[in-house]
């Protein structure tokens, strides 16, 4: 089983690639080749920073984006799981920086956290992951987040897990054969570790 592991200059990528490994993947390709991509089992996009760098670093690579439409939502979709930034790239736009497009699998819109009496933005720290929508790969627990800014989903359903900052957060969306987590896995300790492990086995 090839892991695609996306690398198009995101901060992240290392740290993401050693926690596949520690969880249990065989064989993760770090790649930002598209034909990759598309040959690949399955699909992870790792995320820090801004939603417009990040958009622009994908829209950077010549045919990447048509590779990862066609690899996540065509026909023979594959496993797909983005990371905080990662994971907010699978939304209709973003308004860091100004609206920006996303990929547009999941409607919604990645809008600032708004700041709460005696709470901190960026929301940065453990926190709980506490599951909306019954999904294989979300348990409840707790994960190591770091983020100024939340996925708003237009559909309720489409959000698997939610934690709390000042009101309820999004910690996770999905659909098919895709999944985003805001929090970071790879600095989540044994439960980011478990939640690795349940994507490598998943089969949606």
């Amino acid at each position: 089983m090839t892991l695609a592991l996306i690398d198009y200059g995101a901060g992240n990528l290392r740290s993401v690639e050693n926690a596949l490994i520690a969880a249990g993947a065989s064989d993760v390709l770090v790649t930002a080749d598209p034909e990759a991509l598309r040959a690949a089992d399955r699909i992870v996009l790792p995320g820090v920073g801004a939603f417009a760098a990040c958009m622009g670093g994908l829209d950077a690579i010549p045919g990447m984006v048509d590779a990862l439409h066609e690899a996540v939502t065509g026909p023979a979709a594959r496993p797909f799981l983005g990371v905080c930034v990662g994971m907010q790239l699978m939304a209709s736009a973003g308004e860091e920086y100004g609206a920006t497009p996303g990929l547009g699998w999941i409607p919604g819109t990645v809008r600032a956290i708004a700041p709460a009496p005696g709470l901190k933005v960026p929301h940065m720290g453990w926190n709980d992951v506490t599951p909306s929508t019954p999904h294989a790969l979300i348990q409840p627990g707790e994960a190591y987040y770091l983020h100024g800014f939340a996925f708003e989903a237009s559909d309720p359903a489409d959000i698997l897990a939610v934690t709390d900052h000042g009101g309820p957060v999004t910690a996770a969306v999905g659909r098919d054969t895709m999944i985003g987590v805001q929090f970071h896995p790879e600095k989540s300790q044994a439960y980011g570790l478990a939640f690795l492990a349940r994507f490598l086995d998943w089969n949606p």
